[in-house]
């Protein structure tokens, strides 16, 4: 009695109207049958099977065979690989690059962010795959050799070497003990061969995330400084490269997944890029998976949002449901708000990745807006995961409910690909350096110009800041959040429900707002914020 039934059986697509209307509006909806696809699968009990299958069987690590050979392998259960043939089926490790159409971005974003709320954890290696193109591209004997084999949609785990199969995935290894974001300091060594761009590298990577990839892009200090190189894992005679797994982290979430520390003994690897310009050459990588952290914190943020929304549409207390409770009603509405804003921001940023190459003004907007909404948007799907976990009461806090291992996921984003610090300091790099990304950033803001006076108002207290900005490294967090929420209002208010849009800038940006979520004032449309977000079951 008075148990909810469980949010299952249901298109994850259908349900959520701010992605539907985003996929058209960013140019995607050529995609609309996939990600609709991807919606039926996520809803499925079987797929829900999996992401917890995954999870309470983490991946195993066998340093040697029984004969005492090092093999350094991870295994992972077979949820784990239903899961990734998903994945990789339906093209999101390679989406825009098998189909440089327009919005080819856009539509990979809303299938990443739909097949993700089934779990999290397998993304890691579809997002660096993703990622790794771009940036191997500087080098094109090796794009011509690997991308045909990233780009299939054939899901092939093993390791064996590359031209035995039928497709392969790619992951990063930067960060070091004594240096973690500092990769500058890295002290993993690269020497040359002899043969042109060929060198052998010996050293320690701290942290290596899915470490069963076929070949990763890594960090090492060559003759001439720190240099980008490609190391596969298996070398083309069939032997193991001098690639060792010292040990599996043992993480606070993302636990399907495995992350490891490595340590490269004389491991073949060849120069991408320049020598010397390892930073700028694995940039565009870092870029891309910082899409994704933004992406993956949207997908956490609405499938709080419906569990929440769905539990308390279904569990009675003190008389009546708690989706007709007032204050829960509020709750539910803030939360709402906030994970609409992440979803069409998430979609602008992918967007804008669509169309950088033939609009230099969105080459800019990116450059800033990404560094921007990766700082703010992974930091409030934090606190959002927990207001949805609360609303559940007791019932949240149990592994059979999906919310525990939403929570562990959440900070994930948030540290990945720069933590907060990192992200916000490279604002105002981006700031002094490119000072046309400010204007675009302005630009896309004023677009919303006398729509909504407390949006007005804040877009010009905004460009008071930003002149103290190239003086304000301590302050930075506080200009980035501000610049975050003119960003998102702007777009809520020309793209968003009206009733979200009103309630977003009442709240963040006329300050009609308390310090946690559930302070919306009053004259806010709360049934039909909730009503919009909350998916309707069989």
């Amino acid at each position: 009695m008075n148990q909810p039934p469980p949010l299952v059986d249901y298109n994850l697509f259908e349900a959520d109207a701010p992605l539907r209307e985003a996929l058209e509006r960013e140019g995607a909806a050529w995609a609309q049958d996939q990600v609709h696809d991807l919606g039926r699968l996520a809803g499925m009990q079987e797929a829900i099977d999996w992401g917890f299958q995954a999870n309470a069987n983490p991946p195993q690590l066998r340093t040697h065979d029984r004969f005492g050979n090092r093999i350094d392998e991870v295994e992972f259960h077979p949820a784990w690989h239903r899961l990734m043939e998903v994945a990789v089926g339906h093209g999101l490790h390679a989406m825009p690059w098998r189909e440089p159409r327009p919005g080819a971005h856009a539509a990979r974003a809303a299938s990443f962010y739909i097949w993700s709320q089934v779990e999290g954890g397998h993304g890691c290696p579809v997002s660096m795959t993703y990622a790794a193109v771009p940036a191997l591209r500087q080098q094109k004997d090796l794009a011509g050799q690997w991308e045909p084999l990233m780009t299939t949609l054939d899901y092939d785990p093993g390791l064996r070497p590359a031209s035995t199969k039928r497709g392969a995935l790619f992951g990063m290894a930067m960060t070091e003990r004594q240096g973690g974001s500092d990769v500058r300091s890295n002290t993993t060594r690269a020497v040359p061969t002899g043969t042109s761009g060929e060198h052998l590298i010996t050293g320690q990577k701290w942290f290596c995330s899915a470490p069963m990839c076929d070949a990763f892009l890594i960090l090492a200090q060559a003759p001439g400084g720190l240099t980008c190189f490609l190391l596969p894992r298996v070398l083309p005679d069939g032997t193991r490269n001098g690639f060792h797994i010292e040990r599996l982290k043992d993480k606070l979430g993302n636990r399907s997944n495995a992350s490891v520390e490595i340590e490269l003994l004389d491991a073949w690897s060849v120069m991408v890029g320049e020598e010397g310009r390892g930073v700028r050459t694995i940039i565009e990588m870092v870029n891309h998976t910082r899409l994704d952290c933004v992406i993956g914190s949207a997908s956490l943020m609405r499938q709080a949002v419906a569990q929440a929304t769905h539990h308390t549409a279904h569990r009675s207390a003190f008389g009546k449901l708690l989706s007709e409770q007032p204050l829960m009603v509020n709750v539910l509405a803030d939360i709402a708000v906030e994970s609409e804003a992440t979803t069409i921001l998430m979609m602008r940023l992918a967007g804008a990745f669509d169309r950088e190459s033939d609009h230099a003004d969105e080459s800019h907007f990116r450059r800033l807006g990404l560094a921007i909404a990766k700082y703010w948007t992974c930091k409030r799907a934090i606190a959002v995961v927990a207001e949805a976990l609360e609303c559940h009461g007791g019932n949240g806090y149990v592994e059979e409910s999906i919310l525990p291992r939403l929570y562990r996921e959440a900070p994930l984003n948030s540290i990945w690909e720069g933590s907060g610090n990192v992200n916000a300091l490279d604002v105002l790099r981006a700031m002094g350096r490119e000072p046309e990304s400010i204007a675009a950033l302005l630009t896309e803001v004023e677009r919303a110009s006398g729509s909504d006076v407390r949006l007005d108002r804040a877009v010009a207290g905004l460009k008071l800041e930003l002149r103290d900005a190239a003086a304000a490294e301590s302050g930075a967090r506080r200009l980035v959040e501000r610049m975050a929420m003119v960003l998102q209002g702007s777009l809520l208010v020309r793209y968003g429900d009206p009733d979200v849009a009103d309630a977003f800038c009442a709240s963040r940006l006329g300050g009609d707002w308390g310090h946690s979520f559930g302070t919306l004032p009053p004259s806010t449309k709360f049934i039909s914020i909730v009503e919009r977000h909350r998916p309707a079951t069989n």
